[in-house]
C-alpha cells in the first residue's frame, strides 16, 4: 500500500518562495517516478514536475521551468517541490503522485495541499 502525504502549502505573495514536501510510505522501492501535479479552480489537473526515483531524471512543465525545482531525499522517502518567484497563476491545489513504471499512469495520489499566491 502506497501512501503519499503533501505538506507546505500556504498563502504567499507574488515573488515569494515556498517548499512543498511529499512524504511517501509503503513499497517505495517499487516506484518508477513521482510527480507534482496541480489543479486550479475551473481548470484541469496538470503535471508540474516529475522525477525518477532511481536516477533522479527530472522534467518540468514549460510554465514552471526555471522557477520550480523537484528533488528527492531517498533516506527520508520524501520528494520536494521548491517554488521560487511564484505568480498568481500558480495558485492551485498541489498533489503528489507516484507510479510503478513509465508505461503506467500515476496511480497513487496524496490528498493535496493548497497554495495561494496573492498579487
Amino acid at each position: 500500500q502506497v501512501q503519499l502525504i503533501e505538506s507546505g502549502g500556504e498563502l504567499v505573495r507574488a515573488g515569494d518562495s515556498l517548499r512543498l514536501s511529499c512524504a511517501a510510505s509503503g513499497h517505495i522501492s517499487s516506484y518508477y517516478s513521482m510527480g507534482w501535479f496541480r489543479q486550479a479552480p475551473g481548470k484541469e489537473r496538470e503535471i508540474v514536475a516529475s522525477i525518477t526515483w532511481s536516477a533522479a531524471y527530472t522534467a518540468y512543465a514549460d510554465s514552471v521551468k526555471g522557477r520550480f525545482t523537484i528533488s528527492k531525499d531517498n533516506a527520508k522517502n520524501t520528494v520536494y517541490l521548491d517554488m521560487n518567484s511564484v505568480k498568481s497563476e500558480d495558485t492551485a491545489v498541489y498533489y503528489c503522485a507516484a507510479r510503478h513504471s513509465s508505461q503506467e499512469s500515476y496511480g497513487y495520489w496524496g490528498p493535496g495541499t493548497q497554495v495561494t499566491v496573492s498579487s
